[in-house]
């Protein structure tokens, strides 16, 4: 595994073009997407996430009623949507873009909204360019597990989004196989 660097922020957006940015000063302490970015804080409630000296990173997170599915419970959607943020990380703040290549769920309990939950993932291994990372959230207040996470985290490379451009625009001529809608 690469060092952690001292400038994370610096390092990714070098290597990113910017496609990861830290937003103003006192609003969060996440590296923030484009789209997370224009709103200045994550969609999903993660407020906080340190580096580890271990490379793995730590985060503080609360779901909003915004996300609620059940009452007073976060929807599944929006647990495996942090569960793929917490994985994400651990690439990004250890300085190397990644994608997610799979990522499988369990669902522990229920998943409180508008409580303080604490997400952790780890580096389990590396394989070339597949980094393996293991997530958990629990509750801040005890400690309970509430979900896990595994996903598979591929290195992305400065040319990853032109050859997506470049491929969704070779699919603009319908097929004749294509379903109608």
């Amino acid at each position: 595994m690469s060092e952690p660097s001292d400038d994370v922020a610096t390092v990714v957006a070098a290597w990113a073009g910017g496609d990861f940015v830290l937003p103003s000063a006192g609003t969060t302490d996440v590296l923030l997407c484009r789209a997370c970015s224009r709103l200045g804080s994550g969609r999903l409630g993660l407020s906080v996430e340190r580096l580890q000296d271990d490379g793995s990173v730590l985060s503080e997170l609360i779901c909003s009623e915004e996300h609620e599915g059940g009452p007073g419970v976060a929807h599944g959607g929006w647990v495996a949507g942090i569960l793929d943020e917490l994985v994400g990380h651990v690439p990004l703040l250890n300085g190397q873009l990644a994608v997610t290549g799979t990522l499988e769920v369990r669902f522990v309990k229920p998943v409180p909204i508008n409580e303080p939950l604490v997400g952790r993932a780890t580096l389990t291994s590396r394989e070339g360019t597949r980094w393996m990372v293991q997530a958990d959230l629990t509750l801040a207040r005890s400690g309970a597990l509430l979900a896990t996470g595994s996903g598979t985290l591929v290195e992305r490379d400065p040319a990853h989004f032109a050859r997506h451009r470049a491929w969704l625009q070779s699919q603009s001529t319908p097929s004749i196989d294509a379903p109608a809608l």
